[in-house]
């Protein structure tokens, strides 16, 4: 049957979405509130393992024509080179070693000032100050440091630097509890003439030791300095921050970073979104910036668990005045913001969320912006702080664990360097360049709204994608295992970005769920595919789900002759045809499973089951041949409103270049009426049916996300012919997090 016969309940839909609509409103997380000033976009990365041999890029700086970076590889005791002169295409300059694991750097001109942890244990701490030549790549000068270096930084007028002699704690000893000698402390370093003149000195941080609550081993984090040469230092550990005159070594002002109290807040790791708990928590500040004179903002991600078992680190970012006093504090709602995006990862509710680390503040033409990164949602926020209270512009996807930041305003960019390395999941430490460029941004393309309680619907790894027959601006959408419990999302597509107006739960199984494919059926109910695991696990099920209450109102297993035989990649993509009551579900087996016919990399299922007589048949589908990109497998099962199915087929690959690397993201054209289908077991076998290549999205991807995502999980057909797809983001969980969803344009025949 070529089309939806029956009496579809558009009356149903059509209230639910209106409802919807009345209930919730519009937070924008990709908007600059409703500002006309351009916006960043993503114009390029750089693969540090491919480009330079490089293992990591932790801490990354510019040269003076902001034309070149440079980044700290602690992995391999060097610093990696990066020419930026075309920013969408940068360009891996070589790497030198400096003796040791570098920890910071700066660039001066024509030198890049390097600290490097030489330490050999907890207990004996050294370090070195290194000066290369950006041009020949000499070693030029060499420090011995009293300590293990952390952060360095270099003051606006280039006469002095401040380094970070951290001398971490051994938190396997004495459950990590301070203090632990030796104690920290503050370089000032003189760069007056040549390099191998300059002077080193200690600033005094006896104010801060007397009183800060482990004062006898400060372990300072990070440093920052200001236009009248005052650097600020955060203690994260005894959550502390200092003002220190840099022309004296004086210590200006200390004070305690406080505490700050979030409301609606996840801090259960029980693999479910729910914002229903208020703490307090200390601060803990790790990176932090300077916005004028007399503020600054630090990430406050907490790094110490007291006698009491008491965790720091608040979750958001805080202004503070030179005084001591708050002047901003986000508390919950840099969360929020990431939760409405879907780069919550729920997997550090119950330790620090997601832990903001770094925090870097520059002036792009009349407006001074802050960009605050969250190291475990992998994205940066972007606000404005040019008034006093900060606003809120936008979000940037980052890659894995975002942790050095660089403002380069001479050329209106933003370098983010991450440092957690997934190569072998071909997800690469990566350097990500974005322009200031655009008054719209791209990033999100898809985000919830506010529910009636004025919180941000929870979402994170969408999978299969479904059209409402008749509501020409609706989708729905669901989300796979990362989460306990299956879902259904509503996504109204008028704006940009999609909108997640409304969830609900799917309520009633027999078993937990694993959604990867949704349908709409004749009678307005939905169908849905939940992927079973390997043998002896989770059942394969077709689902029927009313589509007021979510509730489950029937239930339909695979063959269990067939089903004895599965492997943990089973259904994932879902399609009805035919009446109510006597609809036809095709479903589509992501891998070929271990049976008779069914040749890994060669062939897969795609299974037939008719309602009226309860009965399953199959074809086989033929596979497109592996390459550098892992197993090929189908992710996605859509009816075409001529009566054709169009079927995701993709390869395990991300991004271009580190293998398993992305080469296919492609959706192909199958006639699954004319196909001859037969039971499982047949003794004829099993038909192998014909396909045709409808759309190779793989173009479509790289333009659009940073790194190639690997799941291309969803492709539905609006009502008006406007095609739409979506990637699955693995919950964030060693994974980018980016969602990339768009239109792919009008259909054609």
């Amino acid at each position: 049957m070529k089309r939806f016969a029956g009496t579809f309940k558009l009356s149903r839909l059509a209230a639910a979405v209106a409802a919807t609509a009345a209930l919730h409103t519009v937070v924008p997380v990709s908007a600059s509130n409703g500002s006309s000033e351009a916006l960043f976009r993503w114009v390029g990365t750089f693969d540090v393992i491919a480009g330079n041999g490089s293992g990591v890029a932790e801490i990354v700086d510019v040269g003076p024509r902001g034309r070149q970076l440079v980044y700290t590889d602690g992995s391999n005791n060097a610093i990696g080179f990066v020419d930026i002169r075309r920013p969408s295409k940068p360009v891996g300059d070589g790497t030198v070693g400096v003796g040791g694991e570098p920890t910071s750097l700066v660039v001066l001109d024509d030198y890049v000032l390097v600290a490097v942890n030489t330490s050999t244990s907890f207990t004996d701490p050294s370090g070195k100050l290194v000066v290369v030549d950006r041009q020949s790549r000499g070693i030029l000068a060499q420090y011995d440091l009293p300590g293990q270096p952390d952060s360095i930084a270099l003051a606006p007028n280039q006469k002095r630097a401040a380094i970070v002699l951290e001398n971490e704690r051994d938190e396997d000893l004495d459950d990590g509890l301070l203090p632990q000698f030796p104690g920290g402390g503050l370089l000032i370093v003189e760069l007056k003439g040549d390099p191998s003149n300059w002077t080193l000195f200690p600033a005094d941080l006896s104010p801060v030791e007397a009183g800060a609550f482990a004062g006898s081993d400060l372990e300072p984090e990070y440093v920052d300095i200001n236009r009248r040469n005052q650097a600020v230092v955060t203690f994260q550990e005894n959550n502390h921050l200092a003002v220190v005159d840099l022309r004296t070594g004086e210590t200006l002002n200390h004070f305690s970073a406080g505490s700050a109290t979030l409301r609606n807040v996840d801090t259960e790791e029980e693999d479910l979104i729910n914002l229903d708990s208020t703490i307090t928590k200390r601060r803990e500040p790790d990176a932090v910036t300077w916005i004028d004179r007399d503020s600054f903002a630090t990430a406050n991600e907490g790094d110490y668990e007291d006698a009491q078992g008491e965790e720091g680190g608040s979750r958001g970012f805080t202004i503070f005045n030179v005084d001591g006093s708050v002047e901003f504090e986000s508390a919950e709602s840099f969360e929020h913001l990431l939760v409405a995006a879907g780069h919550y990862n729920e997997g550090r509710s119950e330790n620090k969320g997601v832990e903001p680390e770094a925090v870097e503040a520059a002036k792009y033409g009349r407006r001074n912006l802050l960009f605050v990164g969250s190291e475990r949602s992998n994205a940066v926020g972007v606000y404005d702080v040019s008034r006093r209270t900060p606003q809120f512009v936008q979000l940037l996807p980052t890659g894995i664990g975002p942790e050095g930041l660089k403002a380069i305003p001479q050329r209106d960019l933003l370098a983010v360097s991450t440092e957690s390395d997934e190569a072998g999941d071909g997800i690469p430490t990566m350097i990500n360049l974005y322009k200031l460029r655009s008054k719209k941004s791209r990033y999100p393309m898809i985000e919830s709204v506010n529910d009636a309680q004025g919180l941000p619907i929870p979402w994170v790894a969408l999978s299969g994608l479904a059209a409402d027959p008749f509501q020409r601006n609706t989708l729905y959408a669901v989300s796979d295992s990362f989460l306990a419990e299956g879902f259904i999302y509503t996504i109204d597509v008028r704006g940009k970005p999609a909108q997640i107006v409304d969830r609900m739960q799917v309520t009633g199984a027999s078993q937990s769920l694993d959604l990867e494919g949704i349908a709409v059926g004749p009678d307005g109910n939905f169908w849905l595919g939940s992927e079973g695991a390997g043998p002896g696990g989770r059942e394969n099920l077709v689902l029927r789900v009313d589509a007021s209450s979510g509730a489950v109102l029937d239930e339909i297993q695979l063959p269990a002759e067939l089903a004895d035989e599965r492997r943990s990649n089973g259904i994932e993509g879902i399609a009805v045809t035919g009446s109510a009551g006597a609809e036809v579900v095709y479903v589509a087996i992501q891998r070929a499973w271990p049976a008779e016919g069914d040749t890994d990399g060669v062939n897969t299922k795609i299974g037939r089951y008719d309602v009226a007589s309860g009965t399953w048949s199959f074809v086989h589908y033929p596979l497109e041949p592996a390459g550098n990109g892992g197993w090929i497998g189908l992710s996605e099962l859509t009816l075409l409103p001529n009566g054709d199915f169009a079927v995701i087929e993709r390869d395990k690959g991300w991004g271009p270049t580190t293998a398993p690397n992305a080469e296919l993201k492609a959706i192909f054209k199958v006639d699954l009426d004319a196909a001859e289908f037969r039971s499982f077991d047949d003794a004829a076998g099993l038909v192998t049916i014909d396909k045709q290549l409808f759309r190779d999205v793989l173009p479509d991807l790289q333009r659009r996300s940073i790194w190639t995502a690997e799941k291309l999980e969803g492709f539905a057909v609006a009502a008006d012919g406007d095609m739409y797809v979506v990637t699955d983001n693995d919950g964030v969980d060693d994974a980018p997090g980016e969602t990339v969803f768009f239109k792919l344009g009008k259909l054609t025949y």
